[in-house]
């Protein structure tokens, strides 16, 4: 502090100075690894309590910090908010199992509630929700108009798309028996729901819809985003965000397509690179790849107790690699 330097200065000039410039550094409320351990604790035990409450709950079980270090401690560990304590919560339970207390309860239905009030989607292991949207390419000479039909696991980010010349309910039936619902029956995993806008491909009378009727022979539920709020399908829009960046404004650049078929060839080879080797920034994901995240989450889905799963998964990149290729 200024003070301390003030000290120093007028007790032994520049030299004392210069002799604490040569020392490491003091990081402020820097604590022991054990308190340390134990302030993160208390952050995902009670998600709701600020740095006083923290600091005097820590108090009673002996551990003395003030509000400055919890608040330090919390900073350094992202955790320094309501907001990112709760999702740190969400992703132990995820991934630890953990049996909640009521107050956790408490704080997790409340975050729930106000998620779903501003359009938000909860999803909870690999197939729990999948998001699927359809994405205008563009106009090529001699193919004419290209629409990409984009499915997007929401927990692990695990993609798939596959192009069309028009945007059908067949079309994106299309999509689901060709790619995704193969994939999720060799992961020995259901896909449980679907969230869609309200466009004509994905909504109409359901004894006349292919994509309804495909739906409910596949026994899988649907979802739609609330009326003019396109944000709730914000995950496939981000994928169509990074794909455009990354895929076709590369490619377009690259070559001159003359058929639906050699785009789809470099889409694909682009999409196994999305999902086996890029690392992701999803909520689950922690900078691993989206395949890599399914991969390692997939034991949630079968805690679950899902009846139709039968089997223990078999980890691999096998099918994926030939349902793309």
């Amino acid at each position: 502090t200024f003070y301390r330097f003030k000290e120093l200065y007028e007790n032994g000039g520049e030299e004392a100075l210069h002799e604490i410039s040569k020392k490491k550094p003091l990081l402020a409320n820097r604590v022991s690894d054990d308190i340390e351990r134990a302030v993160i604790g208390i952050a995902t035990e009670f998600p709701a309590y600020g740095q006083e409450r923290a600091a005097n709950e820590l108090r009673k079980r002996g551990i003395i910090i003030s509000q400055g270090g919890v608040r330090s401690v919390w900073l350094r560990n992202d955790l320094e908010t309501l907001k990112k304590r709760l999702k740190a919560l969400e992703t132990k339970v995820a991934q630890d199992g953990i049996i909640l207390t009521e107050e956790q309860l408490a704080a997790l239905e409340k975050v729930k509630e106000q998620r779903e009030a501003h359009g938000e989607i909860e999803t909870q292991h690999p197939g729990y929700l999948g998001s699927q949207d359809t994405y205008y390419v563009g106009n090529i000479k001699g193919i004419g108009r290209i629409y990409q039909q984009t499915f997007v696991d929401t927990y692990s980010r695990v993609a798939m798309v596959k192009l069309y010349t028009d945007r059908t309910a067949i079309t994106a039936a299309d999509l689901l028996n060709d790619r995704v619902i193969p994939f999720f029956d060799e992961q020995k995993i259901p896909l449980l729901r679907i969230l869609t806008d309200r466009g004509t491909e994905y909504c109409g009378k359901p004894e006349n819809h292919a994509y309804q009727l495909y739906l409910g022979i596949e026994n899988i539920d649907h979802s739609r985003t609330k009326a003019n709020s396109p944000q709730t399908n914000g995950i496939c829009e981000r994928f169509h965000r990074t794909m455009q960046d990354e895929c076709y404004n590369i490619i377009f650049r690259k070559k001159i397509y003359s058929s639906l078929e050699d785009l789809q060839i470099d889409v694909d080879h682009w999409l196994r690179s999305y999902n086996e080797t890029r690392p992701h920034s999803g909520k689950y994901c922690y900078g691993k790849t989206p395949m890599q995240t399914f991969l390692d989450s997939k034991y949630i889905a079968f805690q679950k107790n899902i009846s139709s799963i039968t089997q223990e998964p078999d980890i691999s990149f096998d099918y994926l690699n030939s349902s793309v290729s």
